[in-house]
């Protein structure tokens, strides 16, 4: 009850930060054009001391969600200050959107699978959202859902806090970084198949993993920390993180210097491609895209990504830790969105790169 009452209080000042003239972000970007972005990260960085950056559940709670969620894809430019911009680095620029709801539970993504002409979505909060990939400005329906089986009971965040998922043929594995546990699922219903907390991350804090997954060609599983900047350790499992027993090889994982690992994924050609982030007082949120080749099968062997795109400058980013790799005409394409952190200040941006070769 207290912290839900101290939570309202915190969103109250943020409500008149956002409709105060004088600080409406909106309002100055209407006034002053290329201004939003200069402003964006005080802003960004006052609401993470207001909101304490991990909203509560409450907030997907308040009120009954609609009887039907809808989802609007609003365009947005690869650049606000260079519209026709479409290459960053080694990514051509193929759309991006940001997506508003008159669903709360609809944010906080913080784990992406697109395939079939849909994406789905992981909520930090522990809500799987299926929604259809963006076609237009007209609204679209989608679904939202509570995890009913996890390391805990639904509803409580800490207990559904998801940070990464693999999508492979019919079952679907999901990482928790509060329990450090990655479970199995049958993908259609999302009953559970297995489950496992790993011996070889157990000793990871509570808020650092596993925040990136991804599985190999031949079936073995590689998992992510978070850390805390600097290497982070990464677990290179033999086959099925989720089975009890599977073996493990401790791996480090070095990103660019002063980021953070928030996904993964594998390209055709199986190398890994690895999106970290990093969030600074003046610059916000930025991000790394980078790629590597497979590790050793040598403990502790060390994992060093090439970098191919910066998110950063007066490109369009926001809080990006979801990442999926598909093929579409011949192309490999990548799907970025970001994590909102159910913070009004904060924008789900959705969007679609194809990689140059």
């Amino acid at each position: 009850m207290y912290t839900v009452t101290v939570y309202r209080k915190r969103e109250m000042r943020v409500n008149r930060l956002l409709t105060d003239p004088a600080t409406n972000l909106e309002g100055v970007h209407r006034r002053r054009g290329g201004c939003r972005a200069a402003v964006r990260a005080p802003f960004l960085l006052a609401a993470f001391v207001l909101l304490a950056t991990f909203a509560p559940p409450a907030l997907q709670h308040r009120e009954p969600p609609p009887a039907v969620t809808l989802v609007r894809f609003t365009p947005v430019a690869l650049d606000e200050k260079a519209p026709g911009l479409d290459r960053l680095g080694r990514l051509r620029f193929l759309g991006a959107w940001a997506l508003t709801s008159n669903d709360a539970r609809i944010g906080g993504i913080s784990a992406l699978h697109v395939e079939g002409g849909e994406a789905l979505a992981m909520s930090d909060a522990g809500w799987r959202i299926r929604l259809p990939l963006p076609q237009g400005r007209a609204p679209a329906r989608a679904e939202v859902a509570m995890l009913e089986k996890g390391p805990g009971p639904p509803g409580d965040k800490e207990d559904r806090d998801i940070e990464s998922l693999v999508v492979h043929g019919e079952m679907a594995w999901i990482g928790y970084e509060q329990a450090n546990a990655i479970w199995r699922y049958e993908r259609r219903r999302f009953a559970p198949r297995a489950s496992a907390a790993p011996r070889a991350m157990r000793e990871w804090s509570d808020n650092a993993g596993p925040e990136a997954m991804a599985r190999l060609a031949d079936g073995r599983f590689l998992v992510f920390a978070e850390g805390q900047g600097g290497d982070s350790e990464a677990i290179l499992f033999s086959g099925d993180p989720a089975a009890a027993g599977t073996s493990a090889l401790r791996l480090r994982y070095r990103p660019p210097t002063g980021f953070r690992i928030t996904d993964a994924a594998t390209l055709p050609d199986g190398r890994l491609v690895l999106l970290n982030r990093a969030v600074g007082l003046f610059a916000g949120f930025t991000a790394r895209l980078t790629v590597a080749a497979l590790p050793l099968r040598a403990d502790r062997a060390l994992i060093v990504g090439r970098e191919i795109a910066a998110f950063e400058g007066s490109v369009t980013r926001d809080n990006l830790e979801a990442l999926s790799v598909v093929r579409e005409g011949g192309r490999t394409i990548l799907w970025i969105a970001s994590d909102d952190n159910y913070n009004p200040l904060q924008r789900t941006l959705l969007m679609k790169f194809a990689l140059v070769q």
